[in-house]
């Protein structure tokens, strides 16, 4: 999702109604505030995130938002959905709607089947950051499986595998065994249904698909399933920029 952004001037003459040309004489007047501070320049870009008054009200002033959910198995990643209960959904509905918001959208969505960390917000800068493979965020699972998992299997998702379907080979992954049938796959992308395909190449069926964390960002323990938190803005943008 992209971030809204926009020339200072076309956003003041949309909320106020005012011609554009007649905010430069609003600037010169030092009517408008940006984030506490009079603005002059009508070609400064802005986006929703910045606080904006002019004669001291407020013509905007939202605020950034990242939150962090322990998705279960039987909810849809998605903001509408006509037959499953879907993470907005969810959100509304727990604590009274606290964490509920029309312009939040999804980091990175599980399957219908899958749970876990699911991360929402409404800043589209940060998303695509985490999301871009260009960025190579690590996202890590927990994955049980109906029989054991072989040396073959493992040096295979290590390879990358072709898919001849779509044509393309996945990127290598690492699967780490943790018991007979329970392993933890670290991957850098996040192709449609990726961990059950190729565990399917092996004819080893997915019984459980849990996300542990996405880049810096771990699932934290305490939450139950169901269970969201908000996420402190500053943290989230601080790792951001440290990571990139």
């Amino acid at each position: 999702m992209q971030s809204k952004k926009s020339r200072l001037d076309r956003f003041l003459s949309v909320k106020t109604g005012t011609p554009k040309g007649d905010i430069r004489l609003l600037l010169a007047q030092k009517r408008v505030q940006v984030d506490g501070r009079i603005a002059t320049d009508a070609q400064q870009i802005i986006d929703q995130f910045r606080h904006i008054t002019l004669d001291g009200d407020i013509l905007q002033s939202n605020t950034r938002r990242y939150i962090m959910l322990n998705k279960p198995v039987g909810v849809v990643s998605a903001t509408k959905d006509d037959q499953h209960t879907t993470v907005l959904d969810l959100l509304s509905e727990y604590k009274n709607g606290e964490f509920y918001a029309p312009d939040l959208h999804i980091v990175g969505r599980l399957d219908l089947n899958s749970s876990g960390l699911l991360l929402l917000t409404n800043d589209g800068e940060w998303s695509r950051y985490l999301m871009s493979p260009e960025n190579k965020v690590a996202k890590v699972y927990e994955v049980t499986v109906e029989k054991p998992i072989s040396d073959e299997c493992i040096h295979a998702f290590s390879d990358g595998m072709y898919f001849p379907f779509e044509d393309i080979t996945t990127k290598p992954a690492t699967l780490e065994r943790m018991s007979d049938c329970v392993g933890r796959v670290t991957l850098e992308e996040g192709r449609y249904h990726q961990i059950k395909r190729m565990f399917g190449r092996f004819r080893n069926p997915v019984l459980k698909l849990h996300r542990i964390s996405v880049g810096a960002f771990y699932l934290d323990n305490e939450l139950a399933a169901g269970q969201a938190k908000n996420l402190v803005a500053v943290e989230c943008i601080k790792i951001i920029k440290e990571e990139f």
